[in-house]
């Protein structure tokens, strides 16, 4: 009779020195935040597979092997799978959560976000962490409280509560700047389970109409500034409004701009946008 497989555990000394952590492993809520401020800080989110036609694994092996292992990063799947399974390791409780995204669109969309609960040990309440959105989102993991506000540099972050018909209402993660509130994403606290992001993964890595497929993203976060990359505009955006942007003549500058920029090495002859302009 054959054995069931041995729950895949992850390397947790070459996670957080990939991402540079050490410090205090207990479950804390100041260790949480610490981790998820040095990943946010460190591994970059990037769509280069969906461009490329492939649909990443997000099996945690394959995940720790491409985010840890690799000069690599990932989008919200991939990122926040490999932040659960650290979590795990130190301790803590995680549930994954869905969101609906809200930016650049008004129409409903399908929750095809990943993203983190996660219970501290002696907190009162569970916390939201979220290393994978890309945009100006979560440095920190903060607690799951509406109407509270979180200073990220001339950013500000908060979560409110929203009516939704057939739920006990939605939470709404909000970015704020120079006193304008706008919605990041919507979410309920329903528990998904990882099969439910193998779906949507293949669906927003396949789907024509996917901006992931259509378009290159590439994000890192920081206190102060929040470096971009959209197709072949690299920009740098400030807290105070400021930002800086450049244009890249051509998948040769692109490469060398994603290594030294973000620290994504990919071989020197991948063509991720050919003659678009």
């Amino acid at each position: 009779m054959s054995q069931p497989p041995v729950p895949y555990r992850i390397d947790l000394d070459a996670y957080l020195a990939r991402i540079g952590w050490s410090g205090d492993r207990s479950p804390s809520a100041r260790t949480l935040r610490s981790v998820h401020r040095a990943h946010a800080q460190t591994i970059p989110f990037e769509n280069t597979e969906p461009l490329l036609g492939s649909t990443p694994s997000i099996e945690l092996a394959d995940v720790v092997a491409k985010l840890v292992h690799s000069p690599r990063g990932g989008y919200c799947y991939e990122q926040n799978t490999l932040l659960a399974g650290a979590l795990e390791a130190l301790g803590f409780g995680v549930t994954l959560l869905a969101a609906r995204v809200r930016v650049g669109r008004a129409a409903l969309r399908p929750r095809t976000h990943m993203l983190l609960l996660v219970d501290v040990p002696g907190e009162p309440g569970p916390y939201l962490a979220d290393v994978g959105f890309g945009a100006i989102s979560l440095l920190e993991a903060v607690p799951l409280l509406a109407d509270r506000e979180f200073e990220r540099g001339g950013w500000r972050i908060r979560l409110v509560r929203e009516p939704f018909p057939g739920t006990d209402g939605l939470w709404v993660l909000q970015s704020g700047a120079r006193g304008e509130w706008s919605d990041l994403y919507a979410f309920t606290l329903e528990p998904f389970a990882p099969d439910d992001f193998v779906v949507a993964n293949w669906y927003v890595s396949t789907h024509p109409r996917s901006h992931f497929r259509n378009s290159l993203f590439v994000q890192l976060q920081g206190a102060e500034r929040q470096l971009s990359l959209r197709d072949r505009t690299l920009t740098v955006a400030y807290g105070d409004g400021s930002c800086e942007e450049r244009q890249l003549a051509d998948d040769r500058e692109l490469l060398r701009a994603l290594e030294q920029e973000f620290g994504i090495v990919l071989p020197a002859d991948t063509d991720l946008l050919g003659s678009r302009p």
